[in-house]
């Protein structure tokens, strides 16, 4: 019997039994969408043109139809049918956890935030609110109380530039910060337990200070201030980073 690579049906039992019906209908339409038969933004063939070209019961269909859209490639418009995402097969972004074990890729994260959050500041600086400003103003106080306390697992630093994205008005700044200051954060904060407490209080007075340089360029709405302020708050992290690297 030849097997058609294309077509769960003409798959022998042995294989089948390796590999769910489900699991074969996803493989196949994923490689028609990644391969272009299925254009992005098309809609895919009903499911009865599918049973009949598949060889497979309506529930196998759904259930792969219900795992393309899990994963991102289709997307369902009730009562009309399953569509192509205009981003199928655009992987996600992530920074991989194994890698940023290693102190270089903390750095090019670093390098990243750089970029994501001077801009966001400026934003911040022409948008914000005075939620926004009060939000950040009870940051900062909280983490003059963790500096007093020399509380080493204090969330104030990452809570304050979350503040900042969220008054940028736009929540794609917000997302990807989010997303960035979990990844990152925790693993620059690491670094931090084995340092004497006196150290520490300076480093985390001095983090504030910048904040709140930030934070005033914003109340101001000065847009060009709040962009320099965080550029060189992150900048002086990154130049902190190059030297630990440096001295091994």
């Amino acid at each position: 019997m030849t097997m058609d690579a294309d077509n769960p049906a003409s798959f022998p039992p042995a294989a089948r039994r390796r590999e769910t019906l489900s699991s074969q209908v996803v493989r196949t339409l994923a490689d028609r969408i990644r391969q272009g038969e299925y254009s992005r933004g098309s809609q895919l063939p009903t499911e009865k043109v599918l049973i009949d070209e598949l060889g497979v019961s309506r529930t196998v269909i759904r259930e792969a139809i219900a795992n393309l859209r899990a994963s991102g490639l289709v997307s369902i418009q009730h009562g009309v049918g399953a569509f192509v995402r205009d981003d199928a097969g655009v992987p996600p972004f992530r920074l991989s956890n194994e890698r940023l074990t290693m102190v270089e890729n903390q750095l090019k994260g670093l390098e990243l935030r750089i970029g994501i959050e001077s801009e966001a500041a400026a934003l911040a600086a022409e948008r914000r609110t005075q939620t926004d400003l009060d939000a950040m103003t009870a940051v900062c106080d909280a983490m003059d109380k963790a500096i007093k306390h020399i509380a080493r697992d204090s969330q104030t630093d990452f809570e304050f530039h979350c503040a900042v994205a969220k008054a940028s008005q736009n929540e794609h700044f917000f997302g990807i910060f989010n997303y960035l200051g979990e990844t990152l954060m925790p693993r620059m904060r690491l670094q931090t337990h084995n340092v004497e407490d006196a150290v520490f209080q300076a480093n985390l007075a001095r983090v504030n200070t910048e904040h709140r340089l930030v934070l005033a360029a914003i109340a101001r709405r000065d847009i060009d201030g709040a962009r320099l302020a965080m550029r060189q708050h992150l900048t002086v992290s990154r130049d902190r980073m190059i030297e630990r690297m440096r001295l091994g």
